[in-house]
């Protein structure tokens, strides 16, 4: 009678079994939910990552002066910058060069217009700010030619600006979202030193031809196009090459330094708010946005499996280790000079500094402030001009 009392009372109650199975099942399906709501967010950063930016709009016009030719624009960390600009608009004109500051409170800025802008200008109130300032080669006002290079996914335009013997070159490499345009800034220092230039674009940048999947692989690939490039300016005479890349064209540019079979002409490398490790900038982004840490290790798991490349866009699987320089940093043979800002806002300093570390023999790093991402030209011309040609000295690479 006592055994069968307590059996009674250790054997569970239909409605406590019940209760139990309901909540494991919907601890279950909240889990399932949960796993499910990290995989789409995952696969939808991937994506996005690897998606070719287009242009938004990221600054208001306020009002435009055409008799005092001044521009208000709505204060941004961009617009407040001091030095020389670009502001890409729509109606009457698609690009106006921009001027030093004339005037600001908490809400404008005013700047002068190094564009003339007539009075029958009509310009809608949204634009995008810009670094890049010259738009087209010939706002340079230097001799140069359009050049069609064959790459692995056809011919891809560039700009030849010829300079000195022809001996010495520099390829510029554009960053993500961007054009070649981007880099025309840099060609006066080189053609001054003799440096013949070769600003080239590379696929799915909008110019050059797209490829498969129309996606970037953050330089895996896109490395190949530039050196394509490598062997045009080889057949045209160069005997010595600097690249340099601009925020996504310095991973480019690395990857050239690491994987070309052109690196017997090399002489060196100039990168301006380079991409060292995707990692760390990926991660910088996320934690902006306040994507959870556990998103955008999923996300670039994605981006790094074969499996998953249908869905992520990539095409093939992108080794985030082969990518990452500070990893490969015993690979690098030639000189490097790293031209970033510590506020950079795009493309944080952190793995220049940390290659710079790890190389000291090879790289040095010109640290600004205050410029942001890829507009340390447009702040401070001389500073960066400067860099550039005591570099070339220091590395006995002047083309005259």
């Amino acid at each position: 009678m006592v055994d069968s009392r307590r059996a009674a009372m250790h054997t569970p109650s239909p409605a406590l079994v019940t209760g139990v199975r309901t909540a494991l099942a919907v601890l279950s399906a909240a889990l399932g939910l949960t796993v499910s709501g990290l995989a789409f967010a995952s696969l939808r950063m991937a994506r996005r990552v690897v998606t070719p930016s287009v242009r938004v709009s990221d600054t208001r016009i306020l009002s435009l002066d055409t008799a005092a030719q001044t521009i208000t624009l709505a204060r941004t960390q961009d617009t407040q910058l001091p030095g020389r600009y670009g502001l890409f608009t729509t109606g009457t004109e698609d690009y106006i060069k921009l001027g030093s500051v004339l005037a600001e409170d908490d809400a404008s800025v005013k700047r002068k217009l190094l564009t003339e802008i007539g009075a029958q200008t009509r310009i809608s109130a949204d634009a995008a700010f810009s670094g890049w300032y010259y738009d087209r080669p010939e706002q340079l006002h230097l001799p140069f030619t359009s050049e069609l290079i064959g790459s692995p996914v056809g011919p891809c335009p560039a700009w030849l600006f010829p300079a000195g013997p022809g001996e010495v070159w520099v390829i510029q490499v554009h960053g993500r979202g961007a054009t070649r345009a981007e880099c025309l800034r840099a060609v006066p220092v080189f053609h001054a030193a003799g440096i013949t230039s070769l600003v080239v674009s590379y696929r799915n940048d909008g110019e050059a031809p797209r490829s498969r999947t129309g996606t970037y692989a953050l330089g895996a690939t896109e490395w190949r196009d530039v050196d394509a490039a490598v062997g045009f300016a080889r057949r045209r005479g160069a005997r010595r090459i600097i690249l340099m890349g601009w925020s996504m064209g310095g991973a480019i540019a690395l990857q050239l330094e690491l994987n070309s079979a052109h690196r017997d002409v090399i002489a060196g490398l100039v990168l301006e708010s380079p991409v060292v490790d995707w990692r760390v900038v990926l991660g910088f982004h996320a934690r902006q946005m306040h994507v959870p840490a556990a998103v955008t290790g999923l996300a670039i798991g994605a981006l790094q499996t074969e499996w998953a490349a249908p869905m992520t866009g990539a095409g093939a699987a992108i080794r985030f280790d082969r990518l990452d320089v500070i990893a490969r940093a015993a690979e690098l043979r030639h000189p490097i000079l790293i031209l970033h800002s510590d506020d950079d806002g795009f493309v944080p300093s952190d793995a220049s500094h940390d290659l710079v570390v790890a190389r000291p023999d090879l790289v040095e790093m010109q640290v600004f402030d205050v410029a942001r991402h890829t507009k340390l030209w447009n702040y401070d011309q001389e500073r960066w001009s400067d860099s550039i040609r005591e570099w070339l000295r220091r590395q006995d690479l002047s083309g005259d």
